[in-house]
């Protein structure tokens, strides 16, 4: 009897421990991106406990790492929480203290000249100012956010009967919800879910496209028409120059796994005052170089390695700008798929690759005199990304998993061809991909593949099926960014401000699911409807 007692006891003191350890909300978040960090303002909103999981320490993910010039489309096309997230940012530089480092005055896509002065927005930001707005959004009573935090992708996620029970944390913390929803990147609480996915690019013949898949006969472009790949020019045989690969490795249109190139969006400023110069990577090595050096040879615009497009006092976000840049072509393609550990030592090459080409075109004596002086005033902003070096936090995941749903959206979709009944927000941006590889063309010179730039006619409506996935497969998980869509079509879908606008549907989604005691496949798509008019969601556009 004794022991039958001692034995209820430690039952008792272990499921209480359970019970304590086990942390239970409405809706659970993985990712601090700006879809995640609007999701959970919405969720908040509806009467909803929110637990906001984020990896790292600093919220907005893109919008608040260097992404200031931010690609919209057709700015009429956002609205909801999205739209005053980028009002808020107009309402900031109409303070003179907002203009630190350069007078205030009116920047480009700064906003709307219809506009009033209660509508008005700001689609250009400095990093810092994007992520104290996103932070001071946050500051609701039903928001608990868990920074650094990363989940257990080998076996934390626990899954019965198609529903999700609970996630660990790689610290051992386990978060219980009724819904989840990945607002990372690269999708890691859905393939951990067990939810379908692809990475890469469907051949065209899968969804009758034709802009997906290997891109062989394709235009230079900005390329100067005859680089040379060889170590030694004309000479096959003393091989290749790094990244470049021999052939297309594969048919015109055929799929594959390969990814759309990575880069950092580094802010820079002119300021002396504010001003960091970038020194020469420890194991520079100026063969990784040789494509800059044959690109400026053969004739490549002095302005054409990095962008400096103008923000707010004097920064930059400078973005990738020609065939050979600031995108470290070709070596992202494990990244999705890797650990941790190999993600940050990826990241770390990338950082490494933009570094030693910033150094490289404003110092090494093979850059001619014009091209030094034209990039050579600008450096790393000092008070920007203060506790990492003046380095941007997050790497530009460009395109990583995307969902494989019930709906797929397609470029036909994309270019009005095709059409949902059931919107929950709109895409605009032209269809856009960067280089996936470089490799040598039937003449014996450089070319890249993956290069995609094809304007969209009108903005187009997106399935609400596609951030759901199979009801076979989960009935209590959204996905709005690493959303169900073929690569084509994810570059004009793949934007901050569609992810935000998305964000704010799936949490919408997600409280009636519970208030109806729903799965998300069984949401009446009119409740949705009704209340995503409410909170002013633009869903359709005039034919």
């Amino acid at each position: 009897m004794h022991y039958l007692k001692q034995s209820l006891l430690l039952l008792a003191l272990v499921f209480a421990h359970h019970v304590c350890a086990t942390e239970c909300f409405d809706i659970v978040i993985y990712g601090g991106t700006s879809s995640g960090v609007i999701a959970a303002v919405q969720a908040a909103r509806l009467g909803k406990s929110v637990a906001l999981i984020h990896p790292g320490k600093h919220l907005g993910g893109m919008t608040s790492s260097g992404l200031g010039w931010i690609d919209i489309g057709n700015p009429r096309s956002i609205g909801g929480l999205t739209k005053d997230f980028f009002h808020h940012i107009w309402l900031h530089y109409q303070n003179d203290v907002a203009w630190t480092w350069e007078d205030k005055h009116l920047m480009k896509i700064q906003g709307d000249t219809n506009a009033t002065n209660d509508t008005q927005t700001m689609w250009v930001l400095e990093p810092h100012v994007a992520e104290s707005t996103f932070t001071t959004l946050c500051e609701h009573p039903n928001i608990i956010i868990l920074y650094n935090e990363r989940l257990n992708r080998r076996d934390g996620v626990t899954v019965n009967d198609a529903t999700i029970q609970q996630i660990e944390m790689q610290s051992g913390r386990i978060i219980q919800g009724k819904i989840y929803i990945d607002a990372t990147y690269e999708g890691d609480l859905l393939a951990a879910a067990g939810v379908s996915y692809i990475i890469g690019r469907e051949p065209n013949t899968l969804h009758h496209e034709t802009m997906n898949g290997i891109r062989t006969n394709i235009l230079r472009g900005d390329m100067p028409k005859r680089i040379d790949p060889y170590i030694i020019k004309g000479n096959p045989a003393s091989g290749l120059l790094p990244r470049v690969y021999s052939h297309a490795q594969g048919p015109e249109g055929g799929g594959d796994t390969k990814l759309q190139a990575y880069n950092f969006r580094m802010c820079l400023t002119d300021i002396p005052e504010n001003r960091i110069f970038i020194e020469k990577p420890q194991d520079y090595n100026e063969n990784d170089y040789e494509l800059v050096f044959r690109m400026i040879e053969g004739g490549l615009h002095k302005s054409r390695f990095f962008k400096l497009d103008l923000l707010p006092n004097r920064k930059t976000d400078s973005n990738n700008h020609g065939p050979v840049s600031t995108d470290y072509v070709g070596m992202n393609w494990d990244y999705v798929e890797a650990d941790d550990v190999t993600r940050h030592n990826i990241a770390l090459a990338h950082e490494k690759w933009q570094k030693g080409l910033v150094w490289t075109l404003q110092n090494h004596p093979r850059i001619p005199a014009p091209v030094q002086a034209y990039y050579a005033p600008w450096g790393l902003a000092k008070d920007e990304f203060i506790d990492n070096n003046h380095w941007p936090y997050q790497l530009y995941i460009r395109e990583a998993r995307r969902m494989v749903a019930d709906v797929v959206i397609t470029e036909h979709t994309a270019l009005g061809h095709h059409k949902e009944n059931d919107s929950i927000g709109l895409g605009s941006y032209h269809i856009d991909s960067h280089a996936i590889k470089y490799f040598v063309a039937h003449d014996g010179f450089l070319v890249t593949d993956g290069c995609l730039y094809h304007k969209v006619s009108a903005p187009f409506p997106i399935s609400y099926r596609t951030i759901i996935p199979k009801r076979t497969e989960c009935n209590n998980l959204l996905v709005p960014i690493c959303l169900s869509a073929t690569h084509a079509a994810y570059g004009s879908v793949r934007m901050e401000p569609v992810f935000m606008v998305l964000g704010q549907s799936a949490a919408t989604a997600a409280s009636i699911a519970i208030d109806l005691n729903l799965a998300l496949q069984d949401v009446p798509y009119e409740t949705l409807r009704a209340q995503l008019l409410k909170d002013k969601q633009i869903i359709n556009w005039p034919q």
